[in-house]
């Protein structure tokens, strides 16, 4: 199918897979990760009415007045809406960004109680939920928890591909990072080279999973500088490699850039779901993705330093905090 020659296919077994399942899993996805840090999911065993009612969800909320949406305007904590031109890409290495994105957006995270002694830390507060959605905020708790468990059983496959023993990522995503962002962009002229939905960028984390309507704009950037579309295919995420994973693993698997350009008569819509490690995570590389003839490109990092520090870059909101 031509829509699957763009990027590569990883059928990765269902909620129960298979021995044989999961080997031939960690190998496309090794293939994948090496070749271009981007590919499909599919038999993910997330069902089609949980990711239709998310965005249903979405596109409820983004329906509503700009005043009403401002009501849960984006807090400190990166958590609630971010109007559209309020992001500014000013950490891409590979484009001179010159426009805030065209796209408005709802973010939400993992919730921290305010028990939790971690309540107050960059990061650690509260979701902000729209008013008067019916609905609303069971859609979108169903769809994180989906999301958090189709990460996990990816994270096995990982391991796997990497030759790392079963569970030796999970001490590092003891209290995961996460984040669900409902995007919405607009249609957007041609012949502007300058304007983005999204400008060319790579993910901050560790793997991020996106779910797209029909829409399409996807656009994701091969080694050889060329860039090519990712169009939905149905039943799929488009599961990526992110910064962290990247520099874990020494650049065997490639954070790759991407951007969204919506040249459709029609509105888009997306859901990615970025699966990171705990803020506090000290990210090393791997043991099997370097010897001892082997120098390592990186410096040891904490996720929540290297995080913050684009997230201050990157949206105007935060300049008002400094």
């Amino acid at each position: 199918m031509a829509l699957q020659a763009n990027l590569p296919v990883v059928d990765v077994g269902g909620r129960s897979a298979s021995e044989p399942d999961l080997a031939n899993a960690s190998r496309s996805m090794d293939e994948a990760f090496r070749e271009v840090g981007f590919c499909y999911v599919v038999n993910t065993g997330v069902a089609n009415d949980v990711v239709s009612q998310a965005f249903a969800a979405s596109q409820r909320f983004h329906a509503q007045s700009a005043e009403v949406k401002q009501r849960v305007a984006i807090n400190e904590f990166h958590r609630g809406y971010m109007a559209p031109k309020t992001s500014l890409i000013k950490t891409s290495s590979v484009a001179k960004v010159t426009r805030p994105n065209l796209s408005e957006s709802l973010m939400f995270m993992h919730e921290v109680d305010p028990s939790d002694p971690a309540y107050g830390a960059p990061l650690q507060g509260p979701n902000q939920w729209p008013e008067d959605l019916p609905g609303f905020r069971p859609a979108i708790e169903n769809y994180q928890q989906e999301m958090a468990a189709l990460a996990h059983r990816i994270m096995r496959i990982m391991e796997r591909a990497l030759g790392l023993r079963a569970n030796y990522l999970s001490p590092f995503f003891e209290k995961p990072t996460t984040w669900l962002r409902l995007l919405h962009y607009p249609p957007q002229p041609r012949g502007d080279d300058e304007q983005f939905g999204a400008a060319p960028h790579t993910d901050y984390g560790f793997m991020t999973l996106l779910a797209q309507d029909e829409v399409g704009g996807l656009q994701v950037r091969k080694r050889s500088g060329q860039w090519i579309d990712a169009p939905p295919l149905p039943g799929a995420f488009v599961l990526n490699v992110a910064d962290m994973l990247a520099r874990w693993t020494n650049d065997r698997w490639t954070s790759t850039p991407h951007r969204v350009v919506n040249h459709s008569p029609y509105d888009r819509y997306s859901l990615p779901f970025f699966w990171d490690m705990s803020m506090d995570a000290e990210i090393v590389c791997l043991p099997t993705c370097h010897d001892e003839s082997e120098r390592t490109k990186y410096q040891p990092v904490v996720f929540g330093d290297y995080v913050m520090e684009r997230l201050n870059k990157n949206y105007s909101y935060r300049e008002k905090l400094a």
